[in-house]
C-alpha cells in the first residue's frame, strides 16, 4: 500500500483543523510519488486506483502544468450522463467519443467521461492569485492515454481509466476532500 492511511488522515485531519475545516466522510489521497489515489469512507479504505499526474514536477504555480500539492475540494461534477469516452472540451461534451476524433486530437491527451474540478482550500498555497487551482482547471478526468495510467503523463490533472472515472464519478460527491502529495 502506498500510504500509511493513519498519518495521511492524520495529515487531512491537521489541515482541515488549520483552514477550520469540517473534514468530509469522504476523501480521496493522491499519491504523485507512487501514482495512486485511494478512497477512504468514514477514515476505511474502499478503493484503490492506478492513476496518472502531471509529466512535469509536482507544482502549485500557475502555468507550471504541474499537479498541486495540499488540500482541495470537488468543486464540480461534470459529464454525469455522457457516454464512456465522451471528449470534453470547455467541460462541455464535443459530441464524439475519443474513438471518433481526428488522427490530429487522438494524438494529444484528452479529457474525457467524467470530470471532478478541484479547488485548493489552502490560501497562499493552491487558492489565490498566482497558484489557484480552480482557475488553473486542474481536474480529476478520465483520459483517451489509458495506456500511460500509472505513470506520469499529464499537464497537472489527475488521470483515471475512463471505466473507473465513471466508477469514482458515482461514488463522490461535490464537497468531498482531496488530499495530494
Amino acid at each position: 500500500m502506498p500510504f500509511d492511511l493513519i498519518e495521511e488522515s492524520a495529515r487531512v485531519k491537521q489541515s482541515c483543523e488549520a483552514l477550520s475545516i469540517t473534514p468530509t466522510d469522504r476523501c480521496l489521497l493522491v499519491s504523485i510519488a507512487d501514482q495512486t489515489m485511494v478512497v477512504l469512507e468514514n477514515s476505511k479504505l474502499v478503493k484503490e486506483y492506478t492513476v496518472s499526474t502531471s509529466k512535469n514536477p509536482p507544482s502549485c504555480v500557475a502555468d507550471s502544468f504541474g499537479t498541486p500539492s495540499g488540500l482541495h475540494t470537488i468543486a464540480d461534477k461534470i459529464g454525469a450522463d455522457a457516454p464512456e469516452g465522451m471528449v470534453f472540451k470547455g467541460r462541455v461534451a464535443t459530441g464524439e467519443l475519443y474513438t471518433e476524433v481526428s488522427e490530429e486530437d487522438a494524438a494529444r491527451s484528452l479529457i474525457t467521461s467524467r470530470i471532478l474540478r478541484m479547488r485548493g482550500l489552502e490560501p497562499g498555497k493552491n487558492s489565490g492569485p498566482g497558484c489557484d487551482t480552480y482557475d488553473r482547471y486542474v481536474y480529476i478526468h478520465g483520459t483517451n492515454k489509458e495506456e500511460l495510467i500509472g505513470q506520469p503523463a499529464s499537464a497537472g490533472c489527475v488521470q483515471l481509466r475512463n471505466r473507473e472515472m465513471i466508477e469514482l464519478f458515482e461514488r463522490v460527491e461535490a464537497g468531498d476532500l482531496v488530499w495530494i502529495r
